[in-house]
C-alpha cells in the first residue's frame, strides 16, 4: 500500500468495518450458552475468578474489573500464576471464567484439567470448541471471530479481544440488570474520578424521581 492519505484512511476504515462486522455476528450468535453461563455465575456462591493468557489474559483481567464494578465480585489470576500456586485460592464453590481464542494453549489446558480434577466448575470462553482447552472445561462458551481477518493474518488478536471483550461487557451488565445492582452501590465500589461522579449523579437522580 502507498503512502497515499486517502488509501491509508480507507485502509483503516476497512478493518475498522470488520471489526465492527465481527462484534455484529456475535450479537447475532449468542445463545443458549450464553445464559447457562449468566445462571451459573448467579448461582456462584464463593468467588468468580477469570483467567487467561496473552491477549486473552488482557481481556480476562479487564472483566473480571468490569464484573466487580458492576455487582458481581470477581478477580483475575493469570494461567501462569494459578499453576505456580496461585490455584490455592480457588474452590469448588467458586467459578472459573477461562478466555483463550484457541483453546490451544498448554497453560490453560493444564491448569483448567487440574482445576476440575478439584472439582472446581470452569468455564472455557473460546472460538473453538473442540480444543483440549474446551473438552477439559465444565462447560463452554462459544465466542467466535467472523469474519476471521477482522485479526490480521488471522493470527493477531484485535478483533477476537473485541469479541471477548464485547462478550464480558453483555456478561457484566446483563448481571447487573438481573441482581438489580444500584447505582448507589457503584458509588461505593468505584467512588473515585469521573465514573465516580457521574454514579453520584445518575443515583441523585433515581433518588430524585422516586420522591416524586
Amino acid at each position: 500500500m502507498s503512502n497515499n492519505g486517502v488509501e491509508v484512511l480507507e485502509s483503516a476504515r476497512a478493518f475498522i468495518r470488520r471489526e465492527a462486522a465481527a462484534i455484529d455476528q456475535l450479537a447475532h450468535s449468542l445463545d443458549g450458552s450464553f445464559l447457562d453461563v449468566v445462571h451459573r455465575v448467579l448461582a456462584t456462591t464463593g468467588k468468580v475468578v477469570t483467567t487467561g493468557a496473552g491477549t486473552s489474559g488482557i481481556a480476562a483481567e479487564r472483566l473480571a474489573h468490569l464484573l466487580s464494578v458492576s455487582g458481581t465480585p470477581a478477580f483475575y489470576l493469570s494461567g501462569q500464576d494459578a499453576l505456580h500456586g496461585g490455584m490455592g485460592a480457588i474452590t469448588p464453590t467458586d467459578t472459573v471464567i477461562a478466555l483463550s481464542k484457541t483453546g490451544q494453549s498448554a497453560e490453560l489446558t493444564e491448569l483448567v484439567t487440574r482445576l476440575a480434577e478439584r472439582a472446581v466448575h470452569v468455564i472455557a470462553v473460546t472460538g473453538n470448541s473442540e480444543s483440549p482447552f474446551a473438552r477439559a472445561a465444565g462447560s463452554v462458551a462459544l465466542v467466535e471471530t467472523i469474519p476471521g481477518d477482522a485479526d490480521p493474518g488471522g493470527l493477531i488478536a484485535m478483533g477476537s479481544t473485541l469479541v471477548a471483550g464485547a462478550w464480558g461487557d453483555a456478561l457484566a451488565t446483563t448481571l447487573m440488570t438481573v441482581r438489580g445492582y444500584p447505582w448507589h452501590d457503584v458509588i461505593h465500589t468505584h467512588p473515585a474520578g469521573y465514573v465516580g461522579q457521574q454514579a453520584q449523579t445518575a443515583d441523585a437522580h433515581v433518588q430524585t424521581a422516586g420522591a416524586e
